[in-house]
């Protein structure tokens, strides 16, 4: 049975049917614009026309760039503070009429990586940091995840980290790759004192373009790129899912 991901980003929503034994996007990928204000009933509603537009039916998962805790949304870093306190499972069941699950969106990318891309069979810590219009993270170690962990949020350079290395930034600040790799390499230095990772793995759409930064890293901790692209997002959502209808 094929589950429905919906992966909602500070730019864009998007959304597709999934295998989740294969974890591989079945269908046509269908892309709305993040409306702005991006209100909690404004995202509903486009939530809602994507699912008209995909033709799809059955239970859905949702990501959002925030953190959440039994459905309820905690904060509200790229989304419109309305957000906070909001119960989206039951906004968004009540919006689709269907059974639904709301993940934050770094873990939902996470948990696809560990269980069909960069992360498969890798014991020990493991993080993933999703590269976009701020900077998500998942934790697992020894493949549970951690939920939650926000590092993104870590102080460094007078700030929050994604204010100075998401690639928002890059494209806001017309920063060369290799600029952009100097400031990734010092927010991933962050992480490493902290966590002291086994793996490292690089995901967001940027990920697509991972020879151009990459091989620019110089970390003690092994760095690849997520092998689900900007899809790990969808997929992980949809395991998310209600598993029935």
């Amino acid at each position: 049975m094929s589950l429905i991901g919906i992966d909602i980003g500070g730019t864009g929503i998007k959304g597709a049917a999934v295998d989740p034994d294969a974890g591989q996007l079945v269908g046509e990928r269908v892309r709305l614009p993040t409306p702005h204000p991006a209100t909690p009933e404004a995202v509903a509603a486009t939530v809602v026309q994507l699912l008209d537009q995909m033709g799809v039916d059955g239970p859905v998962g949702l990501t959002l760039p925030a953190v959440v805790r039994a459905g309820v949304v905690e904060t509200a870093s790229n989304i419109d503070q309305a957000w906070i306190g909001t119960d989206a499972v039951e906004l968004f069941g009540t919006a689709t009429g269907r059974p639904v699950g709301v993940v934050n969106d770094a873990d939902a990318a996470g948990i696809a990586e560990i269980r069909f891309g960069a992360g498969r069979h890798q014991a020990g810590v493991v993080v993933m940091v999703t590269l976009g219009t701020g900077i998500g993270s998942a934790l697992f170690v020894d493949g549970v995840l951690v939920p939650n962990t926000e590092l993104g949020h870590l102080p460094l350079h007078h700030g929050d980290a994604e204010d100075w290395a998401a690639e928002s930034i890059r494209e806001l600040d017309d920063l060369s790759w290799k600029a952009w790799a100097g400031r990734l390499e010092r927010y991933l230095e962050l992480v490493e004192r902290v966590l002291w990772p086994q793996l490292i793995i690089v995901g967001g759409g940027v990920s697509a373009k991972a020879d151009k930064f990459v091989p620019r890293l110089a970390l003690s901790t092994v760095v690849v790129p997520a092998q689900l692209h900007n899809d790990a997002g969808i997929v992980g959502a949809a395991l998310f899912a209600p598993e029935r209808a």
